[in-house]
């Protein structure tokens, strides 16, 4: 049966995740799983298609000290015990930059594109990079996919990607790009099958995670986004301050005397819900924390998407639906209600009965609709990979459907 292995990595993980493709193109999930603990705790978690658990192991920390050997550790595991040998991978990648807005085959030049995109995303970029390297070097003739987080929204007007800086600055990169595509992609091609009503409209999604953000949907394209230059930008995030003053950086070097490495790590490690709690990054913890930071924390985070939600619904010229999705909007009932008590002004108003359900429509009737609709980045990376493996063959029509 052909396959497809799909590979995010990230700097102590690598997760990846197995479709079988069927002869008529239709892609079906076989295999989710990762390596975790990288360094430190090598440990393979796999489950089938029904979450049955087909794999449960830790490994010496030796024998797998960096991401090509969790990367290594899965492809033997694929290869040996489930007789995977994929026909293509496709790769998360964070940061296109200006060159790429659609997929690409990866070769020797896409990689040394991308890597001049690792200061722009130092959390994901290099570990995104990581395994492509590694395959190419032991598989060179295994086809390779990249599919980008700012894919997506690289066709936004002129006037939502400008910076208010010198243009040559702009045609060097220095622009608005935004970050999550994979995840509003994939919620843009799902709306008409589970909301057809509103998925030509004018839609918010909140992608409420670890990281999280915010785009303007207009018809199923991306028209705004709450992320910028980098994906420290928009709503505060687990360990990331979202919007911030330029004039507090330039305070934390010229008074505080940060470097620049340093203040790297510190806008990426150390803010967000875990800096302003001081317990924790998880939004989970935070909620059931008795103290007062953190339930200061859970607040800002609810206000800070409420005020994002009114900056997009200005780009929209109005709202026609709210969509929630990612781990913290697809799972706390909580924080979804904060932020609909602060959306009222904009027609939102939630059932409680089918909030704390996790229903798909979750909204009164007769208010604005809000869902909540489970991403799936694997899945749109499978379908583009599929898609643009079969393009290389010309007696073939592109093909790739989810069942």
């Amino acid at each position: 049966m052909d396959t497809i292995l799909i590979v995010n990595a990230g700097s102590s993980s690598v997760k990846f995740q197995v479709f079988a493709v069927d002869g008529d193109g239709r892609l079906r999930r076989r295999i989710k799983g990762q390596v975790d603990g990288i360094g430190s705790r090598p440990h393979l978690r796999a489950t089938g298609s029904s979450g049955e658990k087909l794999a449960e192991r830790v490994y010496p920390i030796e024998s797998v000290g960096d991401v090509p050997a969790a990367l290594q550790v899965a492809a033997d595991w694929l290869r040996d015990e489930q007789r995977i040998t994929p026909l293509a991978v496709g790769h998360r990648v964070v940061h296109g930059g200006p060159d790429y807005d659609r997929p690409v085959l990866i070769d020797h030049s896409v990689v040394g594109r991308l890597e001049r995109y690792a200061a722009l995303a130092p959390l994901h970029q290099p570990h995104n990079l990581a395994p492509i390297r590694a395959l190419l070097e032991k598989f060179p003739s295994l086809p390779q996919v990249a599919c980008f987080d700012t894919a997506f929204h690289r066709h936004h007007d002129d006037i939502a990607d400008f910076y208010a800086i010198p243009c040559q600055l702009h045609e060097d990169g220095v622009r608005r790009y935004g970050f999550h595509g994979l995840s509003y992609e994939y919620i843009a091609t799902t709306l008409p099958k589970v909301a057809p009503d509103i998925a030509t409209g004018r839609v918010i999604v909140a992608h409420l995670g670890s990281g999280a953000s915010m785009c303007a949907l207009l018809g199923g394209r991306s028209i705004e986004s709450t992320m910028g230059f980098t994906a420290l930008d928009g709503l505060p995030m687990g360990t990331r301050p979202g919007q911030i003053d330029p004039g507090v950086l330039l305070y934390l070097i010229s008074v505080k005397g940060m470097a620049p490495a340093e203040l790297q790590n510190f806008l990426y490690r150390d803010c967000g819900l875990k800096g302003l709690s001081g317990i924790s990054n998880d939004m989970r913890e935070l909620q059931t924390s008795k103290e007062p930071e953190a339930a200061f924390a859970v607040e800002y985070f609810a206000y800070r998407v409420a005020l994002s939600a009114g900056m997009l619904a200005a780009a929209l010229q109005g709202v026609d639906a709210f969509v929630f999705t990612a781990g913290i909007g697809e799972n706390s009932d909580g924080i979804r209600a904060r932020i609909a008590d602060r959306l009222g002004w904009l027609g939102v108003a939630l059932d409680p009965s089918e909030n704390h359900r996790h229903s798909l429509r979750i909204s009164r009737p007769d208010t604005t609709p809000v869902y909540v609709v489970p991403t799936d980045e694997e899945l749109m990376i499978a379908q583009h990979t599929l898609s643009l493996l079969w393009s290389q063959r010309p007696s073939h029509p592109a093909r790739g459907r989810a069942s």
